[in-house]
């Protein structure tokens, strides 16, 4: 049976062979479809959709476990890949989506399957992957020689970046109690890990910002990962909300509760003002500007925080007490479902032409088609 090269192509065949070729042009930011099937399928199972949410931690079981199998499959052949999309100011914010999905996955897995040991497992790769990532990450950037423009150096994956520190702080402070003794610790960490993601919002925003105000947008660049945007505060938003309903845990908690009330509601009006910006804006790229919608791996970025915003409205009411406004979250859950629902299946529908056609599915994302080696 003829072998694999490292490029992935069969030795005797025009074809590569598609598994290690889609390991080798997987876009490192494919892990927001398991955090946007697990931010929806959390938020559905919150507002009693018990339908929904177990058919999504179905999906996201096999989600988590390919993309995962494809990752370690580059990290072994396509090593050096790796490190060159991690050194790209465009490609390597996707690494964050390793962390976060993993964290959000083991909130799902405690939320939705009440199981406690896969999601301490998943919380402590998660806290290993964030070190990784994190320092890897800012320490590559920082120290590179020749670095790209803010016009084409920044965009919404970077504020995964948040996205990830706060999902470490929301899957620390669901499981804390199951420390026992050790918990107040765990829910300092959460604390710590929630101010740290405040902090990365704050200053990437403003750059974010300054880019789609001051610099020119097109069609292109317009992309779904903006949408992180708003989907930075919503886990923000969850976050806080987490930290706040475990606040009889911890008397520091407790002391502070008034403060973390304010500013996560800061945080939920800001991801609130986001949302018509956006819709505007998906409106002028593909209605005004006529540009093509058709199936891309970051999509999954716009999927994720609409459901994360269902979810972290949801806690932040209920942590609030005003189940009058829980409507928003009810109401909106349906929005965020026919999102998930198109994204899926124009993956479905990448999936099956490239069964049809025996090429590579989508896996490379807007960002590009392959990753962009520095010279």
């Amino acid at each position: 049976m003829p072998v694999a090269a490292l490029d992935g192509t069969v030795p005797g065949r025009a074809s590569p062979n598609v598994v290690v070729a889609a390991a080798r042009d997987l876009f490192p930011g494919y892990f927001a479809m398991v955090m946007a099937t697990g931010a929806l399928s959390i938020g559905a199972n919150l507002l009693g959709l018990r339908a929904i949410s177990v058919p999504l931690l179905a999906v996201n079981v096999l989600a988590f476990a390919t993309l995962w199998s494809l990752t370690v499959v580059r990290l072994t052949i396509f090593f050096p890949r790796i490190v060159a999309d991690l050194k790209d100011h465009a490609r390597g914010p996707g690494f964050f989506t390793l962390v976060a999905g993993t964290c959000v996955f083991g909130s799902q897995c405690w939320v939705v399957a009440g199981s406690a040991p896969v999601a301490l497992v998943l919380w402590f790769v998660g806290l290993a992957l964030w070190i990784t990532v994190m320092y890897s990450f800012f320490t590559a950037v920082t120290i590179r020689a020749r670095k790209p423009t803010i016009e084409t150096g920044i965009n919404g994956a970077w504020l995964i970046a948040a996205v990830a520190t706060q999902a470490v702080s929301v899957l620390g402070s669901l499981l804390a109690p199951t420390f026992g003794a050790g918990r107040h610790l765990v829910l300092f960490v959460a604390l710590c890990m929630f101010f740290v993601g405040c902090m990365l919002y704050l200053a990437i925003i403003t750059l974010i910002f300054y880019r789609l105000t001051f610099i020119r947008l097109t069609p292109q660049t317009m992309a779904p990962p903006y949408w992180i945007n708003m989907g930075a505060v919503a886990i923000t938003t969850l976050a806080g909300a987490t930290l706040i309903l475990h606040a009889g845990e911890w008397s520091f908690l407790q002391e502070i509760r008034p403060f973390l009330l304010g500013w996560t509601l800061f945080f939920w009006v800001s991801a609130t003002w986001w949302i018509p910006l956006l819709f505007i804006l998906m409106i002028w790229r593909h209605v005004y500007m006529r540009y093509p919608l058709t199936y891309d791996p970051t999509y999954w970025g716009m999927a994720f925080p609409l459901a994360m915003y269902t979810t972290g409205s949801f806690q932040l009411f209920t942590a609030l007490d005003l189940p009058f406004m829980l409507i928003l979250p009810r109401g909106f859950v349906f929005l965020a479902v026919t999102v998930w629902i198109g994204t899926f299946a124009g993956l479905l529908h990448s999936v099956y032409r490239a069964w049809a056609t025996r090429a590579s599915p989508v896996v490379t994302g807007a960002a590009g088609a392959g990753p962009q080696f520095p010279a």
